[in-house]
């Protein structure tokens, strides 16, 4: 009866920890989205830096910025002051253990170089894809932007 009793309590076990996989819970790669616009709108560089991976890319029609350190310095640090108002509207996402995108359309407020001149307003394609780190945190992979033409805001 003892080895009854063992197998059954080594069931119980394993089973206990497939369970505990099947509870994880998916990520949000809305609220993942929302975070880094969040950092971008209140034009939190730090926090952005954080949300990036050791690996990034940032496409945005010829240009290609790859690394952490250059697409934080040639993107992040050189549009921050230049935009605000980051606005979203996803068209398709995907999730999955490890890598998490969205897709859609951007608008942002593009500010003036001179104070004088009228705001303009920009818009255009996004996609973010996000991936898990050795770590188990979600950080930004690769970031494409296609925009069209800034126009003067009415």
């Amino acid at each position: 009866m003892k080895p009854y009793l063992l197998m059954l309590a080594v069931v119980a076990l394993l089973s206990s920890c497939t369970k505990v996989d099947d509870q994880k819970q998916a990520v949000n790669v809305s609220q993942l989205n929302q975070t880094f616009i969040g950092a971008w709108n209140s034009r939190n560089a730090t926090q952005l830096d954080t949300l990036l991976a050791e690996d990034v890319h940032f496409v945005q029609g010829e240009v290609h910025y790859s690394g952490k350190s250059e697409v934080s310095n040639k993107w992040v640090r050189e549009t921050l002051g230049t935009i605000e108002n980051l606005r979203i509207s996803p068209v398709s996402s995907g999730i999955d253990e490890n890598i998490a995108f969205e897709g859609g359309t951007f608008t942002v407020d593009v500010l003036p170089a001179d104070r004088q001149l009228p705001r303009g307003e920009g818009e255009g394609n996004f996609l973010l894809l996000w991936k898990k780190n050795d770590k188990g945190a979600w950080k930004l992979h690769y970031a494409q932007l296609e925009d069209h033409p800034v126009q003067v805001k009415r």
